[in-house]
């Protein structure tokens, strides 16, 4: 009973729309629509931007993002007569409204119990696409009906066919069949073959089902279904329809690295001005290696959703020598945020910082050796108020050589040793490194309060690797104008900001990071493959980083919220960042070969006791070669064990004048949490 009366209603319903039809036909009402083409003209002979790695590899198009207007003249006749015959055959025979096609499908709808059919034209579709929704109501039908009559009396078929094909949706983006050429085929519509009309003829019916790029069986299928009913219509023969389907077109397929193709994008902008993606011609060799590319995406979109869905992250690996950026992941998942957080997003680095910090002290006289106790001191910040920096888990160690310190990311030593050198003159050393940072952040920039980019410091540890050398990041190594036929090569730019023997010892020192350290989860990797590195933590674990490299990459890994929040007990550079980092490198590395770093002659080796700094003695119970900047090394045997002690071993004082106020600027205010200290930072 309950179907037999869904029926009538169905019935009355569409006998109500049919009848409004027949009245509409007799009273039509004009519509003011005077311009047809509402995009700029498309220009001819565009070819799009394409983008290859280093290897040659096509790793994706630049798109215009513009929409264009084609004229009906420049629409292939069978993409013309395809559409017809698949969407509207009496299109050029009715006037708007197909009576003949509304009652077939308000048979077919009464069979099937629902309203499966539309009986639309395509002066309906074209109405509905521009002026109304696709609310399946009587009110919009007749709305639809009474327009698209309106439409036939104001233009011609070509006219209205032709904004048809500028209108309509094809799928992934793309609006107007200008776009979809592009998109699918990287042809201009004019130069679409016959097997590329068939395809994008059927696209309209559902184009996130039918569009080139869907699944295979459903698109060809759907393209039959055109061949067929354009047989049924004599537009083509059988034997036609045959070799149509025996031949599919090529379709080009999606970019495999669009963050890494969207940075490639900001950068030709930078280059040429805004309108080159519209004017496109252009043949870019990126710096790019695809496979780490997409490597480096898995890697860190399954370490990182496999914490939490929420979180995000981003991956910078680049070649030391060069600069070359070989894969740059700035999200977890693009379709959900197309934000590059690997070159724009800024976050406070953690102890991240420190290996610039001990790098500087080299420089100034300091050694792997030295020793310094972790004895808490009180800086002050005046106003009757004191900073008093503690270590992660507030522990104390005693007196620790740089080199322990640095492997175990000590706070309070890093602090003095930024105090001991000067707050300006460090912040002068890291801009050498290419790592910008504000010295009115004062001490507290020894745990990493000043924000940087990914990129920058994954750049600023390049010269360590490099034997002091540091390169500018490029992501593009030639160009080549298709239209003016000329090559623009981008030369590698590096400059030295480091000696040779600082570069060196630290990263000897950096190598205990990953054997004992704050990532000795990397013990092993470590020991395969020579490589250095040092974690970050911020604050309440709000961020998670990790640095490393070998002597052929330096690989940055960062872990966070886009809207900063802890990341809860346990959410450390270390346990975070280094596993990401693990398993991007270890493939990364696989195929180059397992070389050490270069020891400059400028490098001595001598054995000292590290818990003294002095040249070890017989007696002393630990031993352990050390390496030093020629003329650094200790000259005395370790007093505590049967040496004698001439001279103190740690660098004398610095004289005020030669590093400024040794009192220290104030750190920042909001460091300061309600004991008056900045919250332990690894």
């Amino acid at each position: 009973m309950f179907c037999h009366l869904f029926k009538l209603r169905l019935i009355t319903n569409k006998t109500l729309v049919f009848t409004h039809l027949l009245l509409l036909i007799l009273v039509t009402s004009a519509l003011a629509q005077e311009n047809i083409a509402t995009y700029p003209i498309l220009p001819t002979g565009y070819t799009s931007i394409k983008v290859f790695d280093n290897k040659g590899r096509f790793a994706g198009r630049i798109l215009p993002e513009k929409r264009y207007w084609v004229s009906i003249d420049r629409i292939p006749l069978f993409l013309q007569n395809a559409v017809v015959a698949v969407e509207d055959a009496r299109f050029y025979e009715h006037g708007g409204i197909d009576l003949r096609g509304i009652a077939r499908a308000l048979v077919k709808d009464v069979a099937k119990g629902r309203m499966a059919e539309g009986g639309s034209t395509i002066t309906q579709q074209l109405i509905k696409n521009r002026y109304l929704t696709g609310a399946k109501t009587i009110e919009r039908k007749l709305d639809e009906a009474r327009m698209a009559m309106d439409f036939e009396k104001k233009y011609s078929k070509k006219q209205i066919l032709e904004m048809y094909f500028n209108e309509i949706y094809y799928g992934n983006g793309a609006w107007g069949i200008a776009q979809a050429s592009r998109l699918y085929f990287d042809k201009s519509p004019e130069e679409l073959n016959e097997a590329e009309c068939a395809m994008l003829a059927g696209v309209q019916k559902n184009p996130s089902r039918y569009n080139p790029l869907g699944k295979s069986a459903q698109v060809t299928g759907r393209r039959d279904v055109v061949l067929k009913r354009m047989v049924d219509l004599k537009m083509i023969t059988a034997r036609e329809q045959q070799r149509l389907r025996a031949n599919p077109p090529s379709v080009v397929k999606s970019g495999q690295a669009p963050q890494y193709l969207a940075h490639i994008r900001s950068k030709l902008i930078e280059r040429y001005g805004a309108d080159i993606t519209e004017q496109g011609g252009l043949e870019v060799t990126s710096a790019m290696d695809l496979n780490l590319q997409l490597l480096a995406e898995q890697a860190l979109h399954d370490g990182v959703k496999k914490i939490s869905p929420t979180l995000q992250g981003a991956l910078v690996c680049l070649d030391p020598l060069t600069g070359d950026v070989l894969a740059a992941v700035g999200g977890v998942d693009i379709s959900q945020s197309s934000y590059n957080r690997a070159f724009f997003a800024k976050r406070q680095p953690g102890s991240a910082i420190k290996p610039l910090i001990y790098a500087a002290a080299l420089e100034k006289g300091f050694t792997a050796g030295s020793m310094m106790d972790d004895t808490p001191v009180a800086y002050d910040k005046g106003n009757n108020e004191t900073w008093k920096p503690l270590n992660y888990g507030r522990e104390l160690y005693g007196d620790l050589s740089l080199r322990k310190a640095l492997a175990y990311s000590n706070n309070v030593i890093a602090v003095k040793l930024l105090d001991a050198i000067g707050v300006p003159y460090f912040a002068d050393f890291a801009a050498k490194m290419g790592l910008p940072l504000r010295a009115e952040n004062g001490l507290s920039l020894a745990l990493g309060t000043d924000e940087v980019t990914l990129s920058d410091l994954v750049l600023a540890y390049s010269p360590l690797a490099t034997g002091g050398i540091r390169p500018e990041a490029r992501t593009i190594l030639k160009i080549y104008d298709t239209k003016r036929r000329n090559w623009s090569d981008i030369p590698s730019i590096t400059n030295p900001v480091l000696s040779a023997d600082t570069a060196f010892v630290t990263t000897q020192m950096l190598k205990d990071v990953m054997i004992y350290g704050t990532a000795k989860s990397l013990k092993k990797f470590s020991l395969a493959h020579p490589s250095a590195g040092k974690t970050g933590t911020t604050d309440d674990y709000r961020d998670a980083w990790f640095v490393g490299y070998t002597p052929q990459v330096v690989t940055g890994v960062w872990v966070g919220y886009d809207k900063p929040r802890p990341g809860g007990k346990g959410f450390t550079g270390g346990a975070i960042a280094a596993p990401i980092w693990e398993h991007f490198m270890r493939k990364a590395v696989a195929v180059k070969p397992a070389g050490d770093f270069v020891k400059p002659d400028t490098v001595v080796k001598v054995t000292i006791d590290p818990t003294t700094g002095y040249l070890a003695a017989p007696d002393c119970p630990e031993k352990r070669d050390e390496f030093y900047i020629a003329g650094s090394e200790p000259l005395e045997y370790c007093p505590k064990h049967g040496g004698q002690l001439i001279a103190p071993m740690s660098p004398a004082p610095l004289l005020p004048d030669e590093e400024g106020d040794l009192s220290g600027p104030n750190p920042e205010e909001e460091l300061k949490g309600e004991t008056g200290t900045v919250p332990a930072v690894r």
